[in-house]
């Protein structure tokens, strides 16, 4: 099939690079010509397991090619996707901008029958406008439809999550427009359900809010925890043995971060405003987030006595393990605290250190886990990833000015750093 997608950020680029591999014929568009030009080289600017060798593959055989104009990528498809973003507003809302641009362009560029699927993260009733931007800028009588696919790419496993999804979400209006997306979707042979386009765009926010809800439920719960003396992470297998509950997303931490789950959070709260509801379970949900960051914080300074003068090791910068991305991490709040409070800030992590300079000002930047131990009075965990898991603490300890642990995600074993030596602090963990 003939397909185009507007817009190369992860959900598009991962999107159009699997579609391309499954056997379709994709032009992608991005307004960036600085993309453009290194995409056609098989240079990815953002890190994604496995993403480099797909597009790469996909560019050899001659399935998947990169342009910046919409016109030639209408004219060349029959599908096509919007992927473009949809930042928020200071309010919290959705920016919806880029896709009505993107959709007058697509309208002034049709000659016969176009589906528009939008892709991107967007409230509900979006599809209604979507319809009205084309109506108002297509040529008379070119017919087209309008239908949502929201998407459930997690940075880090995107292709994965692509080629092998929980299910397929698809809005439709008409017959032909659920056939075609049928047929685009078949060789996944995955589970899909078909709703209206109100109902499509509202799962996508619906799902994302309820991640978060349960990241919030379970920090406000180790908070629980740290107060009574008891251990969330077998409070969490104990909830998660609840078929009811399930375990995935029950892992008490410094809070949840990235592009997706504090925007759509901040936008399904706008969204339920303009329709006249206050979604009051989400603002707290939010708030749980922000105050996990603060109280991160101030644990550890209780453990130092006090935070001026002290040098503080971070461990992982990024949101997430295996993705550089820094979208509303939840290091970027923690280290601007511990400046705050005069702590000088050492960091290291796998994919971010590119960026150092413009996110993180003032902080040091170093080459391994050994050279942020060097002089710390406290290392912080704060992302994941699998290098951090196996580390020689004893080396560790001997580097350390003060052998204070505060493991941001639970990654260790309590008891192990204890008996050597450490002072441990976990997330709704005790601290004996």
């Amino acid at each position: 099939m003939d397909i185009s997608i507007i817009g190369s950020g992860h959900v598009g680029l991962v999107s159009g690079a699997c579609f391309a591999d499954l056997g379709n014929r994709v032009v992608m568009v991005d307004n960036d010509s600085s993309k453009i030009t290194r995409l056609k080289r098989g240079q990815v600017w953002f890190y994604e397991p496995g993403l480099k060798e797909l597009v790469r593959r996909s560019l050899k055989e001659r399935r998947l090619s990169f342009t910046h104009s919409i016109a030639m990528a209408v004219r060349q498809s029959q599908v096509i996707f919007i992927c473009v973003g949809t930042p928020p507003l200071p309010n919290g809302e959705a920016d919806l901008s880029s896709v009505e641009h993107v959709s007058r362009e697509i309208a002034r560029s049709m000659s016969t029958y176009r589906l528009v699927v939008e892709k991107s993260t967007v409230p509900v009733q979006t599809g209604e406008w979507i319809k009205r931007t084309l109506q108002s800028s297509v040529r008379k009588n070119i017919p087209f439809d309008v239908a949502s696919n929201p998407e459930f790419l997690r940075e880090g496993s995107g292709i994965q999550d692509f080629l092998h999804p929980d299910r397929i979400v698809l809005g439709v209006e008409t017959q032909k427009a659920k056939e075609l997306l049928l047929a685009l979707y078949e060789p996944l042979n995955a589970p899909i359900i078909v709703t209206d386009v109100k109902s499509a765009e509202l799962i996508k926010h619906a799902s994302n809010s309820f991640l978060a809800l349960k990241i919030s439920f379970i920090n406000a719960v180790a908070r629980i925890c740290e107060l009574s003396g008891a251990d969330v992470v077998q409070v969490a297998e104990g909830m998660g043995m609840d078929k009811r509950i399930g375990r995935s997303f029950l892992n008490a931490g410094v809070g949840y971060g990235g592009s997706c789950f504090p925007k759509d959070v901040a936008a399904f709260i706008r969204i339920a405003e303009k329709l006249g509801y206050d979604f009051q379970l989400l603002k707290a949900v939010s708030q749980v987030n922000t105050d996990q960051r603060h109280h991160l914080v101030k644990r550890i300074a209780s453990s130092l006595w006090n935070l001026k003068g002290k040098t503080i090791g971070v461990l992982g910068l990024a949101f997430k393990p295996d993705t550089d991305d820094l979208r509303e991490a939840p290091s970027i709040e923690v280290i601007r605290l511990l400046q705050e409070a005069g702590a000088r800030v050492k960091v290291f992590d796998p994919e971010v250190m590119a960026q150092m300079d413009r996110s993180f000002p003032g902080v040091l930047g170093c080459r391994d886990v050994y050279e942020v131990a060097r002089g710390a009075d406290c290392l912080v965990l704060l992302t994941e990833w699998n290098e951090f898991k196996e580390l020689d603490f004893k080396r560790v300890k001997r580097l350390m000015r003060q052998p204070l642990v505060v493991d941001g995600r639970n990654l260790y074993e309590p008891q192990r750093l204890r008996k050597l030596g450490f002072h441990y602090l976990g997330v709704g963990r005790s601290d004996s």
